[in-house]
């Protein structure tokens, strides 16, 4: 994997041998932090013409839902039109991090994302895409 961006808050690589984006979400998130990550996994998943991102929270330690309903309607439907068609979703295991996954996921229609407790489960799903 080629590193891309490192933050305190989120990495992003892009995976050659399996063509998808990988972003590692770290610590406490918020508002902010979840909106800057995001645009930059936009821009990311833009520059490197992928289609497919495996999106690991499990490094994530607190509630972001107040970016939730800007993540179902305005990023999601962004990626889409950039050209992302599968998203695997790997929750935290913090529940608050989890409730905050599943409010944006009720703002979201498309593209495809499912969300896993097990990201070697995340990859095998995005393998058969």
């Amino acid at each position: 994997m080629r590193s891309l961006l490192q933050s305190p808050t989120i990495e992003i690589s892009f995976d050659h041998r399996n063509d998808w984006l990988y972003a590692e979400w770290i610590g406490d998130q918020d508002f902010d932090s979840v909106q800057q990550g995001c645009l930059q996994m936009l821009d990311l998943m833009k520059a490197e013409r992928c289609h497919k991102v495996l999106n690991d929270n499990r490094l994530v330690t607190s509630m972001w839902s107040d970016a939730a309903e800007w993540g179902g309607h305005v990023w999601f439907p962004a990626m889409k039109g950039a050209g992302l068609e599968y998203f695997a979703w790997v929750y935290s295991p913090n529940v608050f991090s989890r409730l905050s996954t599943d409010l944006t996921l009720q703002h979201t229609t498309q593209p495809v994302v499912l969300t896993f407790d097990n990201i070697d489960t995340a990859k095998a799903w995005l393998l058969q895409m």
